[in-house]
């Protein structure tokens, strides 16, 4: 995910180097934001501190039998995606930390009352994201709170894995080394899909472009190494996600033209948490036949609001347009990829209209 806060295994002294770089243009900004860039700085350094090679760590006798398997499950992903996907070959994800915490970091989402269009936080490297990371869920809290107290909607998610784009090596964290073999193999293809492209100031565009590829790196990594049941469950659990997708791009359409309507505010609530309910009552009714899939049962069992339709939003709006152009490739990922650098270099206004263009039209019923 997504969240850009550096790391890497180097010595200390380019830790003092990059915690400078990084404090330095807030310092001369003002202090108003001082203390998210030190907890952000904090936050990472901590996980560079813990952070032990993986070669190093299968060496040792007595670690642990299951994370032992892990491990090197990791790292026979980690050369799959560099030799079938032409993900990057760095030292990404040879390294592990234990942060002894589930989540390496908290995102706060926020979107005012009546609108579904996210509020943006601007950092230096990054960019401007749909979202604010903390490493602590306690700031994130606090953070939401005072958004929240201003009338905003807001939604706290807790995450187990970002990227620094290629700037450090990432490391394969406690967060998510027990995850089973093929949600674990969809993170580190997305994260690495990061470090081929990143345009600032779109996350939509970042993480739907990432989520391609993590769906393409899946299915190619179970027709090599999955079970007939294995693929059979990809296909289901992908039809299932596409279709909850479909339902909540319908949910941001009816709030749209809810909220460009002249109701008043009042009914606007009303109608609002009505259509939220029937977004609910949608689940329910498709997790009937699917009851073994429960990965979105947390998230809908929250009181939803527009931020985090905004939180989904980021990560599939233009799936179905990268699929499309991936689609016009054949499959070949480094031709896809070389179309996405394309894309990424065009002024924004154009790159939407190009993805638009791609997106596929829903057949008249």
């Amino acid at each position: 995910m997504r969240t850009f806060f550096a790391h890497g295994s180097f010595h200390s002294i380019n830790m003092k180097r990059f915690a400078f770089a990084v404090l330095l243009p807030m310092m001369l900004g003002g202090c108003a934001h001082l203390s998210y860039y030190l907890q952000s700085v904090g936050g990472q350094l901590e996980i560079m501190n813990r952070e032990k090679p993986i070669e190093l760590l299968l060496q040792d006798d007595q670690l642990d039998t299951r994370l032992r398997d892990k491990l090197q499950l990791t790292q026979r992903i980690r050369e799959f995606a560099i030799h079938e996907l032409a993900l990057p070959n760095n030292k990404s994800y040879r390294g592990y930390a234990d942060l002894q915490r589930p989540y390496v970091v908290w995102n706060v989402y926020a979107t005012p009352e009546f609108s579904i269009k996210p509020r943006t936080w601007c950092f230096p490297v990054a960019g401007c994201v749909n979202y604010r990371g903390y490493f602590a869920e306690a700031d994130a809290q606090a953070q939401a709170k005072h958004i929240a107290a201003s009338g905003d909607d807001v939604y706290v998610s807790g995450v187990p894995a970002y990227s620094t784009l290629g700037w450090f090596a990432d490391p394969v964290l406690n967060t998510f080394i027990q995850y089973p073999e093929t949600e674990l193999a969809r993170l580190l293809f997305h994260e690495l899909a990061h470090q081929i492209v990143y345009v600032q100031d779109d996350s939509v565009f970042n993480e739907s472009f990432a989520t391609v590829v993590e769906q393409a790196g899946i299915s190619r990594w179970l027709m090599q190494h999955g079970s007939i049941a294995q693929l059979e469950h990809h296909a289901q659990l992908q039809e299932f996600r596409t279709s909850i997708r479909a339902l909540i791009a319908q949910t941001r359409e009816t709030l749209s033209q809810l909220y460009d309507s002249q109701l008043t505010d009042a009914e606007k609530r009303q109608r609002k948490a009505a259509a939220f309910e029937s977004l609910k009552a949608a689940y329910a009714n498709r997790k009937l036949d699917k009851t073994s899939f429960s990965g979105y049962d947390r998230w809908f069992a929250q009181p939803l609001g527009n931020a985090h339709l905004a939180s989904v939003a980021m990560y599939t709006q233009y799936v179905p347009a990268f699929e499309a152009l991936l689609a016009q490739h054949a499959g070949n990922l480094p031709n896809f990829y070389a179309a996405v650098r394309t894309l990424a270099g065009l002024p924004a206004h154009q790159r939407n209209e190009q993805l638009d263009r791609l997106t596929p039209r829903p057949k008249p019923q």
